[in-house]
């Protein structure tokens, strides 16, 4: 099992490129960074943390864009994996989206992971056009338009929201067909079922519940879809807690995922040497 971190990153408080060369040489293997194009001031859409229409933290509407910061922490790193925690696809072209993770991806050495979300901000996403009752539709469309773009010479595609005909479109992500693709969300049956059609795995949300019956579930389903090997599974943990840290190895958990606090550059250094400790990593590797 590997371990993780997430900077929800803005334009105060550390950059992610410092942020992202420490969680490296610490020993961390992915660093993830999340996404908001704006956030409307009037809204309707209940956060699933606040349950109204408070928002928990202010860096919502400071959010870096995700692919920017990660093109920036590719250059000052090597071998950390570099994904979004995660990324609203329906918000933008998808096939500006496509190149912009082809070149992130391509500079990086391959380093890139794609974790989307179906967005719960649906003011937000009204905003970019988005219908609410098709945004998984949306999604699914744009994910398989992306990856005709990564991986065929002459990519074309046809669906509701996607249609392009025959195009050329490099560079290519080094990672073979695209990069992995994890899906955000509550684990549910419905989910469930459309990550095993059009995702690789499973990104648990901060207030996941039950996660092991949910990794029990997943897995049947996947099985039951026909797709090989099985889904990779990330947990957005809380504390390091050795007993808990040890339930998720158990259960065959990928990776270990945790957040970095709002606070000084100073502090979420020593924050992120402390939790390196806590895990066993080689801090300084």
């Amino acid at each position: 099992m590997e371990f993780g971190l997430t900077l929800f990153t803005s334009d105060r408080g550390i950059r992610p490129t410092t942020a992202a060369v420490a969680a490296e040489n610490a020993g961390f293997s992915a660093f993830y960074v999340p996404e908001h194009t704006h956030i409307p001031i009037r809204r309707e859409a209940a956060h699933p943390g606040t349950g109204g229409a408070e928002l928990p933290d202010e860096r919502y509407s400071r959010t870096l864009d995700p692919w920017v910061a990660l093109a920036a922490v590719s250059a000052v790193t090597t071998t950390i994996r570099l994904g979004t925690a995660v990324a609203i696809p329906v918000e933008s072209d998808p096939i500006t989206l496509a190149k912009t993770i082809a070149s992130v991806d391509h500079l990086s050495d391959g380093r890139t992971v794609l974790g989307v979300g179906y967005g719960w901000n649906l003011d937000e996403m009204a905003d970019h056009n988005v219908p609410p009752k098709l945004r998984r539709t949306m999604l699914r469309e744009y994910l398989e338009a992306m990856r005709e773009l990564w991986s065929r010479d002459e990519a074309e595609y046809h669906g509701e929201f996607v249609d392009f005909g025959p195009s050329w479109a490099w560079p290519k992500t080094v990672q073979k067909g695209g990069p992995r693709t994890l899906v955000g969300a509550a684990g549910n049956e419905k989910n469930f079922k459309w990550i095993c059609r059009s995702a690789d795995g499973w990104m648990t949300t901060p207030i996941s519940q039950d996660i092991a019956g949910s990794i029990r579930q997943l897995r049947e389903l996947w099985a039951e879809a026909g797709r090989e090997g099985e889904p990779y599974i990330v947990v957005l943990d809380g504390k390091p807690i050795p007993e808990k840290i040890e339930m998720y190895r158990e259960l065959g958990v990928h990776e270990l995922v945790y957040g970095t606090p709002d606070k000084s550059e100073e502090e979420v250094l020593a924050y992120i040497d402390r939790l390196a400790g806590k895990l066993g990593l080689a801090v300084g590797a």
